[in-house]
């Protein structure tokens, strides 16, 4: 979804994906049922910000079959002239849609996580694969999603989640009460799975406003025994 988003974001008007035959992967992972999943989730998630999902396509065919390729992608480039440029058409203003987008981009861990079952999918008709995601899922997916929030009472400045985040978002030191910066946050849990159950100091909300972070000149962490 990544590879989509960028390309997007770089100004292109639309998106076409080839791969090979369903069931005719050479290699175990059948990758080829993945990217359809994801494809069928970035649709999704397109239409909710407001842009036309027939500005992404995946079809599948043989390495010999350059006939079926040539045909696939003139017909699509016919479809996206039809549209018109990206944003444009859809009445969205240019920064704003970067915006979007960029958005999109840093939530693509956070949207691989909780589908995680789904994108292994293996579905063989096309009704299966219309109703894997739907509108009213996504809708929900971003009305109840998750945030995570380091309780200041909590924190031991331990070090583990600031070291273990792989979008180093978190803000801290030795003896400094950790923050989450949310605008950097992935929301890939990983500072939830790796806080040390003993001090439980990670909360995960889900569809409820972050609590502000504490006062820089706050985040000293006073040990017990040590105040003075």
């Amino acid at each position: 979804m990544g590879f989509v988003l960028r390309a997007f974001s770089n100004g292109m008007d639309g998106v076409f994906i080839g791969g090979c035959r369903l069931n005719e992967c050479n290699y175990v992972t059948h990758g080829n049922y993945h990217a359809l999943n994801m494809v069928l989730l970035l649709r999704r998630i397109m239409e909710h910000i407001g842009l036309n999902p027939e500005r992404l396509k995946i079809e599948f065919m043989s390495g010999a079959e350059a006939n079926l390729f040539v045909e696939g992608v003139n017909g699509f480039v016919k479809k996206v002239k039809s549209l018109g440029p990206l944003g444009e058409a859809e009445g969205i203003d240019r920064q704003e849609l970067k915006a979007r987008l960029a958005e999109m981009s840093k939530l693509v861990p956070y949207f691989k996580l909780v589908n995680q079952e789904k994108l292994a999918s293996r579905l063989k008709t096309e009704e299966e694969r219309d109703g894997l995601f739907t509108k009213e899922e996504i809708d929900r997916l971003f009305s109840e999603m998750v945030s995570y929030y380091i309780d200041p009472e909590k924190c031991q400045a331990c070090m583990t989640c600031l070291r273990r985040c792989p979008a180093e978002a978190i803000v801290g030191g030795k003896n400094r009460i950790h923050v989450i910066d949310q605008d950097k946050c992935i929301k890939c849990g990983t500072c939830f799975e790796v806080c040390p159950p003993r001090f439980a100091s990670v909360k995960k909300l889900s569809g409820e406003p972050v609590p502000p972070p504490i006062p820089e000149e706050k985040r000293t962490l006073v040990r017990k025994g040590k105040e003075k």
